[in-house]
């Protein structure tokens, strides 16, 4: 369900600039950096890159990006 929210333009502008970078559109910038936020505060003994990781191990399971791990 889609919600209107009045965000400041100071971060709207700089969710424009990280979303050109990272090829997304700005309303999915900042769900993003929501959901980093969120990660980040319920494992905060976690670095932010292996929250990071963990949210994109996470995205490639559900899209079949798997391969069985070879031991030795």
């Amino acid at each position: 369900m889609a919600t209107a929210l009045k965000l400041s333009d100071d971060l709207v502008e700089l969710a424009k600039i990280s979303a050109a970078a990272e090829h997304r559109s700005v309303p999915r910038q900042i769900e993003y950096w929501a959901r980093i936020g969120k990660a980040v505060l319920e494992n905060p003994d976690l670095p932010l890159r292996m929250v990071q990781d963990i949210l994109l191990s996470r995205e490639e399971v559900k899209a079949g990006h798997l391969a069985p791990y070879e031991f030795g």
